[in-house]
């Protein structure tokens, strides 16, 4: 067999100035280099790798936001101290994930560049040198971006039935004793359809998810702002809930913009997020003229 092992993850550990083994998978933590031999990954995440993991990392506590505020109804007074206690376990769940990975005890994290998205599906380019023989690679080279959403997924389950039973028992008296309960159930249905997300569609994830939130967070204002009747800004600061529901699409807007550009010049990139509030602005300068009511009366008036 040559010096150097063929296939793109397939490589020899280089120890104490010799090589280690036969071809094969390297240790979790390693990739391959340009001369196939296994290296140690000591770099750290790109900004954009940050803002992946925030990504991920926000779906479970959308979702838990979503639920809470749908199942809780108007009259309960339980749902502010769900969203604080939802809140508090993703966050606690991405501490502890960050603490128990490598380097354990540290909110330091190191990881793999990511060169390409087949680096996210190794298992796909398993080789055979000789065609007879299938070499299997399969690791994690885009460590530790892969698992490490997966860690906090099962964290932000365990926290969420250590906690949330117990405080809507205590205070979800509003409700009544199957609907208190029902924004729980809805995490148990999607933490696994997060978990087989990113298992499967992990890399895809990582290179689409700022255009995706761009779409989804015009919708989901638009449709909100449709659905809550705003027409103009006098109905948009009537309730403060509005407000609040304004400045965090704002938020997603502003997360997406900067995850497109990935801020790599400033004098650029900075000033798009002058395009934040455009989607707000333009729905309340042309609703008037959208209104179903008034396009019917003209439509009967001939006009």
């Amino acid at each position: 067999m040559s010096s150097t092992c063929p296939g793109l993850y397939c490589g020899r550990t280089f120890v104490n100035q010799s090589f280690e083994g036969q071809c094969g998978v390297c240790p979790r933590g390693q990739r391959t280099n340009f001369e196939k031999i296994c290296v140690k990954c000591t770099g750290s995440p790109e900004l954009y790798d940050w803002l992946y993991l925030g990504f991920m990392a926000m779906l479970p506590l959308v979702l838990h936001w979503f639920f809470i505020e749908w199942y809780s109804g108007k009259k309960s007074s339980s749902a502010l101290f769900q969203h604080i206690t939802a809140l508090f376990e993703c966050t606690a769940a991405a501490i502890v994930t960050l603490l128990l990975n490598d380097p354990v005890g540290s909110l330091y994290i190191r990881s793999c560049e990511v060169k390409m998205l087949s680096d996210w599906y190794t298992m796909l380019y398993n080789p055979s040198p000789d065609y007879v023989t299938t070499l299997h690679c399969t690791q994690e080279a885009v460590f530790p971006l892969y698992t490490i959403v997966l860690i906090y997924y099962a964290f932000c389950l365990v926290f969420m039935m250590l906690l949330r039973p117990l405080l809507v028992k205590k205070i979800a008296c509003g409700l009544g004793k199957t609907d208190r309960f029902k924004s729980i159930y809805a995490a148990l249905y999607f933490f696994p359809i997060l978990t087989v997300l990113q298992a499967v569609g992990g890399g895809l994830l990582y290179y689409a998810f700022p255009y995706i939130i761009l779409v989804l967070s015009l919708v989901t204002l638009a449709v909100y702002m449709s659905a809550s009747e705003i027409q103009s800004f006098k109905n948009l600061v009537a309730k403060k809930k509005r407000l609040v529901v304004l400045f965090s699409h704002w938020l997603l807007h502003a997360y997406g913009i900067i995850s497109i550009s990935r801020l790599d010049k400033l004098g650029q990139d900075l000033p798009l997020l002058a395009l934040v509030p455009g989607p707000a602005l333009f729905y309340l300068l042309t609703a008037r003229f959208t209104e179903p009511n008034r396009i019917l009366s003209e439509g009967g008036n001939g006009h």
